[in-house]
C-alpha cells in the first residue's frame, strides 16, 4: 500500500501543510504516525477523503435571507424586510431561498441564528446570504464578514434598502456604545481617585515615621 508524507498529501489534496496539521488535530483527516512521530497518509485514506469532498461539493448549497430586528416591538420591520427580499428574488427569478428571522441587537455577535449562519458558511454549506441592509447582518464589521463569507465560497447580497434600517434602532445602538465607554471612563476615574488616596496615605505614613537615630 502506497503511503504519502504530509507534503505529498498536501499537494494531492491541494491544501496547505498547516491545513492538514489542523485537520489532524481536529479530527477532520487524522494522520498516521511513523515510529519517529512523523505524519503520513495511506493511498486509501486520501481516496476516501477525496470521495467525501466530492460528495459534499455535489450537494446543493443553501441560499439564505437573513432578517433581523433588535426588539420584538419591531416585528413589523421584520415583515417589511421579508417582503422586500421576496420581491427581489421574484424579480430576479431566484427560488429556493431560506428565510432566517432573528430578534437581537446588531452589536451582538452572540445571536444564536447569526452564529448558526456563520458556522454554515464556514462549513461551505451556503452559496449566498441576502440582507435588506448591511446593518441587518451587523452594525459594525460588515467588511470583515464579507471577506469571511467570500473566503468560504459565499456571496453577500445587500439590497441597500435604507428605509429598512430603523433610525431608532441605530440610536439605541449608539447609546449602548456611549454607555459602554462612559462606564469604562467612570471606572478609570474611580481607579485613579483610589490610587491617589493610596499614594496620599503612603506619603502621610512616611512623614509620620520617626527619624532614625544618628
Amino acid at each position: 500500500m502506497d503511503t504519502y508524507t504530509i507534503t505529498d498529501a498536501a499537494r494531492i489534496l491541494k491544501r496547505h501543510i498547516k491545513t492538514l496539521q489542523k485537520w489532524d488535530r481536529d479530527g477532520t483527516l487524522v494522520a498516521n504516525r511513523t515510529s519517529t512521530n512523523r505524519r503520513y497518509y495511506t493511498e486509501d485514506q486520501l481516496k476516501l477523503f477525496l470521495g467525501k469532498q466530492a460528495e459534499e461539493t455535489a450537494k446543493p448549497k443553501r441560499r439564505i435571507a437573513y432578517l433581523r430586528v433588535s426588539t420584538a416591538a419591531q416585528r413589523v420591520d421584520l415583515k417589511n424586510q421579508r417582503a422586500a427580499v421576496e420581491q427581489y428574488n421574484r424579480i430576479n427569478g431566484i427560488a429556493g431561498v431560506e428565510y432566517v428571522e432573528e430578534i437581537g441587537g446588531g452589536l451582538s455577535f452572540t445571536r444564536k441564528r447569526f452564529r448558526e449562519l456563520m458556522l454554515a458558511v464556514e462549513n461551505g454549506e451556503v452559496r449566498e446570504i441576502q440582507v435588506a441592509h448591511k446593518d441587518r447582518l451587523c452594525r459594525f464589521g460588515y467588511d470583515w464578514f464579507e471577506w469571511f463569507c467570500g473566503n468560504h465560497g459565499c456571496t453577500l447580497t445587500v439590497l441597500n434598502q435604507q428605509q429598512l434600517s430603523p433610525d431608532q434602532e441605530m440610536i439605541q445602538d449608539l447609546l449602548a456604545i456611549v454607555h459602554c465607554f462612559s462606564s469604562r471612563f467612570y471606572g478609570l476615574r474611580r481607579y485613579k481617585a483610589k490610587l491617589k488616596d493610596v499614594m496620599r496615605d503612603a506619603d502621610a505614613e512616611s512623614s509620620d515615621s520617626p527619624e532614625p537615630d544618628a
